[in-house]
């Protein structure tokens, strides 16, 4: 399920029955609140945040800015979205880097929380940075909990100190101290200290919790929540926040979120900022968080600005210009394919990306039944080839491909159809690339393309050697009637002209929809045996 995925689809539902009407009484004001109450409700958002949310709408959507605008149903998806962005944090908040190195952030949350990983995500993404960080294994207490940190920390290519084994053996609150000497002995800029969680909040884990950040007096606290945890999160959150404050929240788990009511409960009831959101098991499922962005994927606005950012960091500027070149001047081939395929993997999950767009909620059933390992094959059979037959498709014949199938594991059907969706890309995108529009198979050719430039040869072409006679005796009755006339061919008034309903040049039918003739008439009535 996306993030946000059952909230997303009823306020979608409860905006579209607004779209039909071009103004909005008080009734339909207080009958869209109720239904956006419902959902914020099942959401699991808590009872004071839905109060204050849904009476800041109903007072705004009552108010000049809906009753002067010319669709009033976007202006109130509008005053959703404003007022979504405030509860969610306002502004995004950055982190504080310290002054004079190195720069120390404590993770604190409960077990289960995701924290460990989260650490390595975090130092990943530092790291990307341009910062050295240093991750730091405070949790001796979970069983394995120091291992775990090592091998994430390996995962993210990032330093790790962790003096005690763990598994209830050592002091926390001395490594953490420890841990900063090490820190700038070392000339790392940034610490990132792991602490231990319990099932649930106890004087215990506060005492620990609190007793290292005295210790290290961190930069940064931040709380990392289990957002599928709903209604607790604000309970956990404030409790945490009076036994050892925090400085801003993370959100783990986010994909597997449904409801969303920890996201929308906890910047608004702690009056801490959500700093990031990890959406996934890998390390590069890692993000900062932007409260007006995320606003939008909910009322399913899209989230461009960061595929945007994404694909920056995933693609090379100097080798798509150098791809478009390709495309313009025919020589794109199968192993620059590969290439941008590759490329395109680095982004993280095509769902991913595809949920950002605007409008995604109306493809669910297709997102949901997308597979993601058709990248995987594409590749296997790509890369069964020889360079030659990557640069050269045309050298495929029926034994090479039976050789790429076994080596690739698939089928000679699966290769036929890889080159040829190959083959039409290409000359798609030849045609983009020179200024054309793509011939769209069930679509005509437009603009640039030449589909209207060929109609027009056709037509002269035609009416130069004679127009031919139709085999439909009705149709035959009638070009012979319109010839009789003077007019031309009868096509654009029987239907065969282009599309759209609109006839050729000319026709009886064209002419700005002319009755058909007594001669018509009779031919086609005498066609239909009546």
């Amino acid at each position: 399920m996306a993030t946000f995925g059952s909230l997303s689809d009823r306020l979608t539902q409860t905006f579209s029955a607004l779209r039909t009407k071009g103004k909005l009484s008080p009734a339909d004001v207080d009958k869209t609140v109720r239904e956006i109450r419902r959902a914020l409700l099942d959401a699991d958002v808590a009872l004071t945040v839905v109060k204050d949310f849904t009476a800041t709408v109903r007072e705004r959507a009552l108010g000049d800015e809906v009753s002067r605008a010319l669709n009033p149903a976007q202006q109130v998806v509008q005053i959703v979205n404003e007022e979504l962005v405030t509860i969610l944090g306002g502004q995004q908040r950055r982190l504080e880097f310290a002054k004079n190195p190195p720069t120390v952030i404590m993770l604190a949350g409960l077990q289960g929380a995701g924290k460990t990983t989260l650490a390595g995500k975090l130092a990943k993404w530092l790291k990307a940075q341009g910062h050295t960080p240093l991750l730091v294994a405070a949790d001796l207490q979970r069983p394995n909990a120091v291992t775990q940190l090592q091998v994430v920390g390996e995962q993210a290519g990032a330093a790790v100190f962790a003096p005690e084994p763990g598994n209830g053996v050592g002091d926390p609150v001395r490594v953490a101290k420890d841990a900063i000497v090490h820190a700038r002995s070392r000339l790392h800029d940034v610490v990132i200290v792991d602490t231990a969680g319990r099932l649930g909040v106890d004087a215990e884990l506060m005492k620990q919790a609190a007793g290292i950040r005295t210790a290290v007096d961190p930069d940064e606290v931040l709380f990392v929540i289990d957002a599928m945890i709903g209604q607790d999160a604000v309970s956990t959150a404030l409790a945490f926040q009076e036994g050892v404050d925090f400085t801003g929240v993370v959100l783990s788990k986010l994909d597997g979120d449904a409801r969303g009511g920890a996201a929308l409960s906890v910047a608004s009831v702690t009056g801490r900022p959500i700093m990031f959101a990890s959406t996934g098991e890998g390390l590069d499922d890692f993000e900062p968080f932007h409260p007006d962005r995320m606003a939008s994927r909910i009322l399913d606005l899209g989230d461009i600005l960061s595929l945007i950012e994404q694909a920056q960091k995933a693609f090379d500027e100097e080798e798509s210009r150098a791809v478009a070149e390709k495309f313009a001047t025919d020589s794109f081939t199968l192993e620059d394919f590969l290439a941008q395929m590759q490329q395109l993997k680095k982004m993280g999950s095509i769902k991913g990306m595809l949920g950002m767009l605007p409008g995604a909620r109306g493809m669910r059933e297709q997102l949901d039944n997308f597979d993601e390992s058709e990248l995987t094959r594409t590749e296997a059979i790509i890369q069964s080839m020889t360079l030659a037959e990557r640069r050269m498709p045309k050298l495929l014949n029926g034994s090479r491909r039976l050789r790429i199938a076994r080596g690739s594991g698939t089928t000679v059907t699966e290769v036929n159809a890889l080159v040829n969706r190959f083959e039409q890309a290409a000359k798609m995108m030849k045609t983009v690339a020179k200024g054309g529009m793509p011939n769209i198979p069930g679509m005509q050719q437009m603009g640039g393309g030449g589909g209207a430039a060929s109609a027009r040869k056709a037509a002269a072409k035609k009416k130069g050697k004679g127009a031919s006679k139709s085999g439909n005796p009705a149709k035959r009755a009638a070009e012979a009637a319109a010839r009789a006339q003077g007019g031309g061919s009868t096509s654009g008034a029987l239907g065969g002209g282009a599309g759209f309903g609109l006839g050729g040049a000319g026709g009886a039918g064209a002419a700005g929809g002319a009755e058909p003739s007594a001669e018509e008439l009779a031919a086609l009535q005498k066609f239909l045996g009546r």
